[in-house]
């Protein structure tokens, strides 16, 4: 069965085991049904699988809190931003075009904590951070802290090739944007009624344990960043995506809107180069989780290195960081990465991650959640 499959559909298939019958959790061993061990590092000898392959954040993600109508929206909006960075490819566009037509879309939904549906910080803001990177040339940009940029992925690319810099930050890379002829947009265009009521949930219960540490009593374990203190549930909303172009060229990108409450200028992983995006001639990633332990543990770069160094199957590469090393330091979260022979592995350690692909035959395949069968498309 797995012959018939392309090498994008077998990575999927490796890195998630989600495709046949119930999903169940990852792990290393489940890399191993992938066929291909050729060094990541080598050309590849016949002409590579091109595609793209996205993600919307994980996270804990409870099926019981999903609407169907709101799960099926989802799913249409994952569709429509693998259907736009597919086609750039089909058309023989750059792999970086096609990374920046699949993360707009991601941006300008209100689903999904990037661009539009970005989260608040304590203070009642958005702050908008994206990263770009193209394989080829290993030239980078990235953007952190900004506030009125519709999409920063965009100007994360104007970074890149427009400047002789690799990251900006704040009101100087709104400066530069303007140099750039980006329209800045008013603040409350970013603004949800979703993502307001999430932060007044938060602050209110700030609030509340600050009252009972003032008793001597213990504060509540749910006042972290990012989790909502009704729900329980947590997602690191962060969008990305992954491409592969018929000329054999990686890119990846990402975009976020940090963390629901997040405080001081805090800056998570997605901007940050190595951390959560990261591409190579060989090798390409774009990371979601808990920020600050991609960030120690330069998660991205870490995974394309072991596929170069220890000469593994992406695939094996990204099973290991996400379900071992960042298991054991504590961190949550996951990544899609994409090597230079159209292999695909998009492995989680949480209980959801929106996430899909979109290859040559041009059938996308999106999922969300761990416990249940997703279908495939295959020949």
């Amino acid at each position: 069965m797995f012959a018939s499959l392309s090498p994008l559909h077998r990575g999927l298939l490796a890195g998630t085991a989600l495709l046949f019958g119930p999903v169940g959790c990852t792990s290393v061993e489940s890399t191993r049904v992938e066929e291909s061990h050729v060094a990541t590092r080598d050309t590849p000898s016949v002409k590579p699988k091109w595609g793209i392959v996205i993600h919307g954040g994980a996270g804990v993600m409870a099926k019981e809190h999903f609407a169907p109508e709101r799960e099926a929206a989802v799913r249409a909006v994952l569709t429509q931003a693998l259907q736009s960075g597919h086609a750039v490819l089909a058309k023989g566009g750059s792999s970086v075009d096609a990374v920046g037509a699949a993360i707009r879309v991601l941006e300008d939904s209100p689903y999904f904590n990037a661009g539009k549906g970005a989260v608040f910080n304590h203070d009642g803001v958005n702050e908008l951070d994206a990263a770009i990177m193209d394989g080829k040339t290993r030239k980078a940009g990235s953007v952190a802290g900004l506030h009125r940029v519709k999409n920063p992925i965009d100007l994360a690319r104007a970074v890149m090739e427009k400047s002789p810099h690799v990251m900006m930050i704040g009101d100087g890379a709104e400066a530069f944007a303007k140099t750039q002829g980006f329209e800045l947009v008013d603040p409350k265009y970013f603004y949800t009624e979703e993502r307001w009521q999430s932060l007044q949930r938060a602050l209110e219960q700030e609030r509340a344990d600050k009252e009972r540490d003032a008793q001597g009593k213990q504060p509540s374990s749910s006042l972290q960043p990012g989790i909502d203190p009704v729900t329980g549930d947590h997602k690191f909303g962060t969008v990305g995506a992954v491409a592969l172009d018929q000329a054999g060229n990686l890119a990846a990108g990402t975009s976020t809107g940090g963390m629901t409450n997040k405080r001081f200028g805090r800056v998570g992983d997605a901007p940050i180069i190595g951390a959560g995006t990261y591409a190579d001639p060989q090798c390409a990633v774009s990371a979601t989780g808990h920020g600050e332990f991609f960030i120690r543990y330069t998660v991205a770069r870490d995974i394309c290195a072991r596929t170069e160094y220890q000469r593994v199957p992406v695939s094996e590469a990204a099973n290991v960081v996400i379900n071992d090393v960042l298991v054991k330091a504590g961190g949550e979260g996951g990544v899609i990465a994409m090597d230079n022979h159209g292999n695909v592995t998009t492995p989680f350690n949480s209980s959801g991650m929106y996430r899909g692909y979109m290859g040559e035959d041009g059938k996308p395949v999106v999922a969300i959640f761990k416990d249940g069968p997703e279908p495939v498309q295959s020949k």
